[in-house]
């Protein structure tokens, strides 16, 4: 079966990037993670998508390797000047290199059932002190609850599980992911994205691990 984002991955811009709201959330985001990774920095991108991030913080002279699944959308990031290689997130632990740190952007770790040996993976290819900032779709979004009205669209989220056209999506809170991460990752800030959907995880890499 085709994987929906190999499918989405023309229409991407139009559906997310370049809709008010994608470029407003995506701003949101730039303005969190730009004062963690500087210029001469080399940063790995969970998800890439079609390069976005990565664009971003290369302008500001970060050097990046994105990481996609969908063929599709690895195409596309590169023909935008990303060095981007097609991969599962599931399979970061062939990577050979290390990072000074590592993103990743609305919701792709919300695709990854197995947290704890992402977890593990990223602590040998994050050097010490280095930082990873996770943006991932919330668990709880009481805002848009209150402001919509129906809560039946919230229900998957609030499982904690849903399917969406064949891919299985887990729905997290902060707290776990924190607890997840703590054996390899000091939990930082958490910042609320948009109206509340998504949530930026902070995290820097311990010393010892």
């Amino acid at each position: 079966m085709t994987s929906p984002f190999q499918n989405i991955a023309p229409r991407y811009a139009a559906l997310w990037s370049d809709t008010r709201r994608g470029r407003a959330q995506r701003a949101q985001v730039w303005r969190e993670i730009d004062s963690l990774f500087h210029r001469g920095d080399r940063i790995l991108d969970l998800g890439c998508g079609t390069g976005d991030d990565a664009v971003h913080l290369i302008s500001r002279g970060v050097e990046v390797l994105g990481i996609d699944s969908a063929p599709g959308m690895v195409e596309i990031a590169r023909t935008r000047g990303v060095d981007a290689k097609q991969m599962p997130i599931e399979n970061l632990g062939s990577l050979p290199a290390e990072f000074d740190g590592a993103i990743s952007n609305f919701g792709a770790l919300n695709c990854v059932a197995d947290l704890d040996e992402l977890s593990a993976a990223l602590a040998r290819l994050v050097r010490p002190r280095g930082k990873l900032a996770l943006c991932v779709m919330s668990r709880f979004c009481w805002r848009n609850a209150f402001v919509s009205k129906d809560w039946r669209h919230l229900l998957p989220r609030w499982s904690g599980h849903t399917v969406w056209r064949g891919v299985d999506i887990y729905y997290r809170s902060a707290r776990s992911i924190a607890r997840t991460f703590a054996r390899h990752f000091e939990a930082g800030r958490t910042v609320s994205i948009g109206e509340g959907d998504h949530q930026l995880l902070v995290f820097t890499r311990r010393t010892e691990c």
